[in-house]
């Protein structure tokens, strides 16, 4: 269940790349002309925290980094998750390197600024780059299975910590009782 539960969160970090990376990539990428002929700097030259389409740039991109990092991160997130994506990124630019035409030619709304943007990251390489950072987690033995508890506290009795079934052993209760105090008398043996 927990790995289904990451396909479809991995349709959902698809989607954020393609639709809300991509949109704030283009935007920010985007030079202002005054007049249409000359070049001016973003914001008139002023603070950048002033500027909506700034901001709003920004925002999409944080938005889609932090769920990013989200899914790399929660250890209780399947692998799958931030994996899938990062495999169709880095095969999509895998794809470009071979045939730039054809991995362009492929795009999905070409001519909208998500598929404008979505080329501006191929190009750039982002893609490849976001990519690599997204199947960090299918590397991670530990992501594969879910933790179980080492010993059920309650019932005092010892449950598998691991698949392969080696169990551990917690603390009891009473472990003070049995221990002798330091003394600090004496200097320690070596």
């Amino acid at each position: 269940m927990r790995h289904l539960i990451g396909f479809a969160l991995a349709l959902v970090m698809a989607a954020a790349v393609f639709f809300g990376a991509s949109w704030g990539y283009l935007r920010l990428l985007r030079i202002p002309v005054a007049g249409g002929a000359v070049a001016t700097l973003p914001a008139s030259g002023g603070s950048l925290l002033h500027d909506k389409n700034v901001l709003l740039a920004f925002a999409a991109l944080a938005g889609v980094g932090l769920l990013a990092g989200l899914l790399i991160a929660v250890p209780r997130i399947s692998p799958l998750a931030a994996g899938l994506p990062g495999v169709v990124l880095i095969g999509w630019t895998a794809f470009y390197l071979v045939s730039v035409q054809r991995a362009v030619q492929y795009i999905p709304l070409k001519n909208d600024a998500f598929g404008r943007g979505f080329e501006a990251l191929l190009i750039n390489g982002v893609l490849a780059f976001a990519g690599l950072a997204l199947i960090i987690p299918l590397f991670v033995p530990s992501r594969w299975y879910r933790a179980e508890l080492p010993l059920d506290v309650e019932q005092g009795r010892l449950a598998p910590a691991s698949p392969t079934g080696a169990s551990s052993v917690l603390l009891q209760n009473d472990w003070g009782q049995e221990t002798a105090p330091i003394r600090t008398d004496q200097p320690p043996a070596y």
